[in-house]
């Protein structure tokens, strides 16, 4: 029964559309640990020697059982098409006439088969155990022993053997992949930029991703095309894993490749946090530099060749080194040049990137001397001071879309904008999160489990489907899909940010002025037309396989 449920749970709707195959994989999972649950339970019933019914009582009882839980797996599979329409709908996707449920039984199948097949594997070898040790002491305990020392043996080939073959399989696959040339990507002759003969970073020690920052930048003459005004040359730096050993040698590097660009003498400078691969969202860097005309220098160091989120499961604290040694060379050399005279400095990061830029400035550190902000975009759940700052909000606001206190200091965005009113006081610092509420990658959590998260309450965000309900245990599990698919979605949704939300960021974060709203518009639709055209073109495969990171 309890398998039943939640199976028929598993085919709700949460934030991200399924194809057959996860819908099935999710719900044999949520099967086989319903079905678990059961077994505990009875055992636990047994083993306590409470009273049970007679046999043709529970003949009866299993019967009225088995029945109903069939009628209400065939509601479920019969409403799961429209259940995944409720969520292609609030998305814009074209919705689908069926959820494919003898396929969706199938993978079920077959996956509670193998998680059946390991939980009597674990049975067995925790009762050769037992009767091993029972020569020796009672039963009971012999019993006790046996199962902790199948579980700690179950784990270990798991945590050490699997996921680690896994992890270093994967880690290796990347890095072949990162070291890749793209022949319709040159090496720059412009001496002035990264990767150049002139350059301190050889074009071939950046690195796939890397190649791929400093080569899809607009130009100076693509963006006065659209600003009508001069432009300048963006800066863009950027230092590979394989630049240098260690993350202090790397960080050293991108600020001497910074200062022979004249990177400290512009308007804008924004140290960048990439995501685990070493992507860098061009939807995020384009908007800023076409915002400022051009006035802008960015730096960035690659830390993982893994994609985030198997860096935030398996190896949440990837990263932080490098983004602490990169902000501690910039800001030690910016905080030595006259106030007057250097740029306002900036945090931003996507995904991993976003909570490893969090990590990487302290405030009592820059209290004395503070930077002019930061643009954080899909910060994970685990980000320190955005959990913190959700926790805190204001009562009343959505914990999708926060406010915080008087807005001074931290505003959150998302599709439509903030909440607070634009001409609302800054303070010295801004700090604004772009996150959309369709984002399983910022909105999970591991007590969804036991508990229904707070975005779940009405109102929802825009992009949440209002079919979707909480269930226990269920929930968790659906949401940790939802964020390995969440760059799946159109963009603008889930975890895949539109580079039309990232210029109303830019202009809160970075406060300009000098753009008219007609002009801002002019801007939204060049930079969403060239987005999308570049992710559905002949280059859309290499321009955003990796978006999200």
């Amino acid at each position: 029964m309890l398998g039943a449920l939640f199976f028929a749970a598993a085919l709700t709707p949460t934030l991200v559309p399924r194809s057959y195959l996860t819908q099935g994989a999710l719900a044999g999972a949520c099967f086989a640990i319903g079905y678990l649950a059961g077994n505990l339970w009875r055992w636990l019933w047994h083993y306590l020697e409470l009273p049970e019914p007679s046999a043709r009582l529970r003949s009866i009882a299993n019967a009225l059982i088995a029945a109903g839980c069939l009628i209400v797996v065939i509601i479920c599979l019969w409403r799961a098409a429209e259940w995944q329409n409720s969520i292609r709908s609030v998305m814009e996707i074209a919705p689908v006439e069926t959820a494919h449920p003898l396929k969706v039984s199938a993978v079920a199948l077959v996956t509670f088969i193998v998680f059946l097949a390991l939980a009597r594997l674990f049975i067995v070898i925790s009762r050769f155990l037992a009767v091993r040790t029972m020569r020796f002491i009672p039963r009971k305990v012999a019993n006790v022993i046996g199962v902790v020392i199948a579980g700690l043996l179950f784990w270990s080939i798991a945590n050490n053997f699997l996921i680690r073959t896994a992890f270093n399989a994967l880690d290796s696959s990347f890095r072949e992949f990162d070291a890749l040339f793209e022949p319709e990507r040159p090496q720059p002759t412009d001496p002035g930029r990264t990767g150049s003969a002139a350059s301190l970073v050889k074009w071939k020690e950046l690195g796939r991703m890397g190649r791929r920052f400093i080569a899809s930048g607009p130009r100076a003459a693509e963006i006065s095309a659209v600003t009508e005004q001069a432009a300048q040359e963006p800066v863009r730096v950027y230092v590979g894993l394989g630049g240098a050993d260690t993350a202090q040698a790397r960080a050293r590097l991108a600020l001497d490749e910074l200062k022979r660009q004249h990177g400290f003498d512009r308007a804008i400078l924004v140290v960048i946090t990439p995501t685990g691969t070493g992507w860098i969202d061009p939807s995020a860097m384009d908007a800023v530099e076409y915002l400022h005309h051009g006035n802008v220098a960015s730096v960035a160091v690659q830390y993982s060749y893994l994609n985030s989120p198997l860096s935030l499961l398996f190896q949440p604290e990837y990263g932080a080194e490098a983004a602490r040694a990169l902000f501690s060379e910039i800001y030690g050399y910016w905080t030595t040049l006259p106030k007057d005279r250097r740029p306002r400095l900036y945090l931003h990061g996507l995904s991993l990137g976003a909570l490893n830029s969090e990590q990487s400035a302290e405030l009592f550190e820059t209290i004395g001397d503070p930077i002019a902000g930061a643009l954080w975009s899909g910060a994970p759940f685990a980000s320190r001071i955005w959990r913190s700052v959700t926790a805190n909000r204001n009562q009343g606001s959505p914990a999708w879309l926060p406010e915080f206190r008087d807005g001074r200091f931290v505003r959150f965005m998302n599709q439509n904008g903030a909440t607070v009113p634009p001409d609302t006081p800054w303070g010295p610092m801004r700090v604004v999160y772009l996150q959309y509420a369709s984002d399983a990658i910022t909105f999970f959590a591991y007590r969804d489990a036991y508990q229904a998260p707070a975005w779940m309450t009405s109102p929802r965000g825009p992009d949440v489907s209002p079919e979707l309900r909480w269930y226990p245990i269920v929930t968790m599990l659906q949401l940790a899909l939802d964020m390995a698919v969440a760059t799946n979605t159109p963009m603008g949704f889930g975890h895949v940010y539109a580079p039309e939300h990232y210029v109303d960021a830019w202009v809160a974060v970075t406060d300009v002025h000098d753009w008219p709203a007609e002009a801002l518009a002019r801007l939204r639709s060049h930079l969403a037309t060239r987005a999308r055209q570049a992710a559905t073109g002949s280059a859309g495969e290499d321009a955003y396989a990796d978006r999200g990171g």
